[in-house]
Parts: structure tokens; C-alpha cells; sequence
């Protein structure tokens, strides 16, 4: 197992290194490493509500939540998580239980999270995008008996519980109505959200308990009796389980602790030039590491509010930059794409706005230098994943390359490997050349979730340090910054959200119709990339009219939309090597030169 660097190794680590390009560029007013606070992360909601009670720590749907109120709702659903409400006390947690946490943006994100977080319980946030079968995965990999949703994505929770055996199924949800946190009468709401984020239906306590499950509303857990008491958790103490994918299998839990977390919390702060008065867009899911690290932990820390958007609406973004004098937006190209072909664009005004980044994807030059001309903005482009807790690279604000991962973060040492060379004789690549870009930092995770065999294949040891392998491949150029050249890991990358063929392909095979499947990416104009889908189809007669259209609407009836195929080519057979192994790597050239087939 890894071991996280402390201040204190990050320290002696670079000290010890010699001088790399970058630090001729690194801003003057940003440490190379930093003293990370001991406090945890649920500690840092209470300092912040101690020193700005009445401020606003977020605003949703045009109404505040001040920070007295989300530390007083926090204790509250702690008291509910840990069993002191009721008789039934089977079902209470202890220190390290995890809890699933499935919502969309929202005040109830945070305050469940950091209840959770304040029971000494680990969060396991899921994309609220996932179907049921996707969500029993996440349901028994991280072994959750409690679970926080809204009413919208409640069947698709309860569905996949069904499907569980009875010993692996959730035994409590607490579920809430969007409106539980605003009134629909003193807000603007975009029409494409008013079929989910308005309606309050009835929580269906009799259905769950059909099913083994205490199903408990939003408002009852509130009011649930007796005394908060803190779990403490220290800085070694895992705290969130985000989960990624791999090139094979399914989804892996990242295990991530108050240090690694709150290493980036911290940096990000001075890195980005924010502090209490800051205002942050919360457009980025908070379930993604991106955005939970910014528009969640860094703005709680830093005492400063974020506007919290539940799905992207570009009207809606452009209303919120402008109300509520945004000064930080970290997010993905594609919304800054969408929102500049607002036909509202040049009324929108962006003149708070400080910071503007992100990552996930290349920002396309020619919206980098329109930003530039028409509001005097430069994109900061970033790069990390969920195993390093968002950045391990970042420009500069004031010295930033276009289409770039910038330069190893604060306390961290990235390099460029030879990938045929790892794990065992490593060989760094020369400036300018390509290679496997690995990491080594105060933010790396400490591992995969019951999976030492891919923790194990994740690091390497050089020169007695531990690196993490991104499975990105990448180069260094003259001034240190560094540059993405392609993938090593077979990975689509569809508006920043990261599609793995081999979980969308396992998925598909649920289909009768399909025989085989191979998933690629396509090009798409708008998300970079989309999902591609080459199917042999079985030869029984029942499948004879199935066509693309039917396993395309199935698609997407059962898998989270971003996963699900947008093309689907029908083939006789797919190529395959000696072994019998489907030649990808030949299906996904074709697609990318055009080549026909």
C-alpha cells in the first residue's frame, strides 16, 4: 500500500530534487509545498460556521443556506445516521461504515456529505446518471447499508436494491424533494428542469419496506432525536471512496483520506487566489472529485459561498455569473462552448469572474483566445484524476499555455516515464519526448478499494519515491509545462466525463439481440468524443428486425446517458488476434482515419 506524503516529505522530496524548468515560472506568491491543516475535513464546516454564521455558504435556486444552518442540518443527519433516532439500532453505523450519497447538485448533497462525514462515516458519491444495474455495483462493491437520495432517482435506487440479494441491499435511504430547500414561487427555474426538480411525490415508505428498507423523508431525519456527538477522524482516516474506472472490470473505489483531500483543498486555495469573499459557480457534478473539491470542500473551507447549480442550463449559468458576481468558475470546456453560443453571450456579464478553468478536456484554442478578446479572460487548464484528487497539474493564472496540463502542483514531482520500462526498470523519457505521465505527490490516493492487485499495478518505486501511474500518455516541453499526446489506457473522454469500453460493453451484453460488442470512440463536434458501438448481431430469427435504433433506445434506458452509444455500426465479425481477443485497438484506427472496414 502507498504511503501518502506529509508536509514534511513533500518538503525533503522536492528539496531534494534538482531544479526543473517549471520553477523559473512558478508564481512568487504560491509556496512550492504547504503545511496542510490537521483538522479534518468535517471540522473545517465548523470553523467556517464559527467565524461567518450568518453568510451564505451556498445559494440554490436564487436562496441562501447560511453556514449556522448547514452545520446545525449536518448534526442532524448525523444523529439520524448513527441510530440514535428510533428503536431499531441494528442498522447504526460506526466509525469507517460507508454511506451512499446520490443526488444531483444540491444543498442536501452537502449536507448529507458532511453528516457522513461528522459520524466518521466514508462517502461513496454516485453519478446520479447511473441505472439500476449500475448502482448495485457501487450498492455491494463499497458494502453501503445507508444511502442519501432525492425522489426523482429513488426508483432507480430501490430498483437495483430489489435486484440484490436481500444480505447485500441497502437497509436505510433518506430521500428528499429538491424543494425541501427552496420556495418554487420565489425562484426562476429553466423549463427543462421543472419535470424533476418541482414535483414532490409521495416518498413511498410502504414499497421499501417491502424490500427490508427504513425509508425515511428529508424532513423526518432532520427532526431525529437526541444529541450529536463527533466521530473524530484524523488525517490518515479515509474519508471518500469516488469511483473510477479501469480498462477492465468494473468501477474501483479510490480510497482518499482527510490529507490527500485536504491537501488539494488547501493548495487550491492559493493556487486559484480565492479566499472567504470569494464566489464559486458549483457547475461541476459534486459527486466528480472536480467538483467536489471546489465548489464543496475548498469553498466550505475557505469560508466562501457557491451557487450551486443541480444540471448545466447555460441560460441559467449566465443569469448566476452575472446576479451573483462570480469571481471562480472551474468547469469543463463544453459548458464554457455551450454557454458562449448563448445568443444572450455578450449580455452576460463575466467581470466578477477571477478564475476561469478546468480540465477533463482540451479547451479548443479558438474559444480560448474569443474568451480572451471578449472579456479579458485567460482559461487555466488543469489535469488530475480521481486517484489524485482532482490537480496534480495546473497553469499558472498569470502565465497560462493554451490546450496544456500546466506544471506539477503544489508538493508534487510528475515525470515522464518510458511505459515499457514500468514497472520494474523505469526510464525517464527525454524533454520533449512522449510518455506515460506519473505522479508523485501529497495527494495520491492510497489505494483501490479491496483491490491490491491493481493498487500494486498502479505504483512503481524510483529512486526511492512512489510514483502513480496516470495511464495518460504525455511530454514535458522546455519550460516544464506539460503536454497530453494520447491515451495508454483504452479510455473515451465525452464532455470530461470518462467512458470505459469494457464496463459500456459488459453492460450491452445484457442485450438478447447482441452477440458481440466492441465500444470505440467516435469524434463528436460538441463533446470531443462520443460512444461508439460495433455489433455483431445474434443470427436467430427473433433479432431479424432489430435494428440500431432499438439497441440505441435500449441503451439508454439502461445506462447512465453519458456511457450509453450515440453510433452503432452493425458488422458480421468483429477482428480478432491468434488468441481470440477482439482487436480494438484496428476497430478504433479505422474510426479515427476513416478507414472503411
Amino acid at each position: 500500500m502507498p504511503e501518502t506524503l506529509t508536509h514534511s516529505s513533500a518538503t525533503t522530496l522536492l528539496a531534494t530534487l534538482p531544479p526543473a524548468p517549471h520553477h523559473k515560472f512558478w508564481p512568487k506568491r504560491v509556496p512550492r509545498a504547504i503545511d496542510v491543516p490537521q483538522t479534518s475535513l468535517w471540522q473545517n464546516l465548523g470553523v467556517s460556521a464559527a467565524r461567518y454564521p450568518s453568510k451564505p455558504a451556498f445559494v440554490f435556486m436564487d436562496q441562501a443556506l447560511s453556514y449556522r444552518d448547514l452545520l446545525h442540518i449536518s448534526q442532524r443527519l448525523s444523529v439520524y445516521l448513527l441510530g440514535h433516532s428510533g428503536e431499531n439500532t441494528q442498522n447504526r453505523l460506526e466509525k469507517g461504515s460507508r454511506v451512499l450519497l446520490l443526488a444531483q447538485n444540491t444543498p442536501q448533497f452537502a449536507a448529507a456529505y458532511y453528516a457522513a462525514l461528522g459520524s466518521g462515516c466514508v462517502v461513496v458519491p454516485v453519478n446520479p446518471m447511473n441505472k439500476a444495474t449500475e448502482l448495485q455495483h457501487y450498492i455491494t462493491d463499497a458494502q453501503c447499508s445507508v444511502a442519501f437520495t432525492t425522489s426523482d432517482l429513488l426508483p432507480e435506487l430501490l430498483a437495483a436494491n430489489a435486484a440484490l440479494p436481500a444480505e447485500k441491499r441497502l437497509q436505510r435511504i433518506c430521500a428528499s424533494h429538491y424543494s425541501d430547500f427552496f420556495d418554487p414561487a420565489n425562484t426562476t427555474t429553466p423549463e427543462a428542469w421543472q419535470p424533476w426538480l418541482l414535483p414532490r411525490p409521495d416518498v413511498p415508505v410502504a414499497e421499501a419496506a417491502a424490500l427490508g428498507i427504513e425509508l425515511t423523508a428529508w424532513q423526518d431525519a432532520v427532526r431525529a432525536p437526541g444529541d450529536f456527538a463527533e466521530v473524530p477522524t484524523g488525517p490518515d482516516d479515509l474519508v471518500v471512496l469516488p469511483y473510477t474506472s479501469g480498462t477492465t472490470g468494473l468501477p474501483k473505489g479510490c480510497e482518499h483520506t482527510n490529507a490527500t483531500i485536504g491537501h488539494n483543498v488547501w493548495a487550491g486555495g492559493l493556487w486559484g487566489q480565492s479566499c472567504a469573499q470569494s464566489v464559486f459557480l458549483g457547475a461541476t457534478p459534486m459527486f466528480h472529485i472536480t467538483g467536489m473539491l471546489y465548489a464543496l470542500h475548498g469553498s466550505i473551507a475557505l469560508g466562501a459561498t457557491t451557487v450551486i447549480m443541480p444540471r448545466w442550463d447555460r441560460e441559467a449559468a449566465g443569469r448566476a455569473l452575472s446576479r451573483y458576481k462570480v469571481t471562480h468558475w472551474t468547469n469543463i470546456p463544453t459548458m464554457v462552448i455551450d454557454l458562449m453560443a448563448s445568443p444572450n453571450w455578450k449580455s452576460f456579464d463575466l467581470s466578477s469572474l477571477q478564475y476561469i478553468g478546468g480540465g477533463g478536456a482540451a479547451m479548443p484554442q479558438a474559444v480560448a483566445q474569443r474568451l480572451l478578446d471578449d472579456f479579458g479572460l485567460k482559461y487555466v487548464e488543469g489535469y488530475g484524476l480521481t486517484e489524485t484528487a482532482a490537480p496534480s497539474h495546473s497553469n499558472p493564472l498569470d502565465r497560462p499555455k493554451q490546450q496544456c496540463l500546466g506544471m506539477p502542483y503544489l508538493g508534487t514531482d510528475a515525470r515522464v516515464f518510458d511505459p515499457e520500462s514500468l514497472p520494474h526498470a523505469p526510464q525517464e523519457m527525454p524533454q520533449g519526448e512522449a510518455g506515460e505521465i506519473c505522479i508523485c505527490g501529497p495527494m495520491v490516493f492510497k489505494g483501490y478499494w479491496q483491490q491490491a492487485a491493481a493498487t500494486k499495478a498502479a505504483f512503481f518505486e524510483w529512486q526511492g519515491r512512489s510514483y502513480f501511474r496516470s495511464g495518460d500518455l504525455g511530454r514535458v516541453d522546455e519550460e516544464g509545462y506539460f503536454f497530453i499526446t494520447d491515451r495508454l489506457k483504452r479510455m473515451i473522454n465525452a464532455s470530461g466525463f470518462k467512458v470505459w469500453p469494457a464496463e459500456v460493453e459488459a453492460l450491452m451484453f445484457a442485450h438478447p439481440a447482441i452477440q458481440e460488442a466492441c465500444v470505440i470512440a467516435t469524434k463528436d463536434a460538441y463533446r470531443g468524443e462520443s460512444v461508439k458501438v460495433v455489433v455483431v448481431k445474434r443470427a436467430a430469427p427473433e433479432f431479424a428486425t432489430v435494428n440500431e435504433e432499438d439497441i440505441l433506445t435500449w441503451c439508454k434506458a439502461n445506462m447512465a446517458s453519458y456511457k450509453a452509444p450515440r453510433v452503432l455500426e452493425f458488422v458480421a465479425a468483429l477482428p480478432k488476434s491468434g488468441s481470440g481477443k477482439v482487436m480494438w485497438r484496428a476497430l478504433q484506427e479505422a474510426e479515427t482515419t476513416g478507414t472503411p472496414r
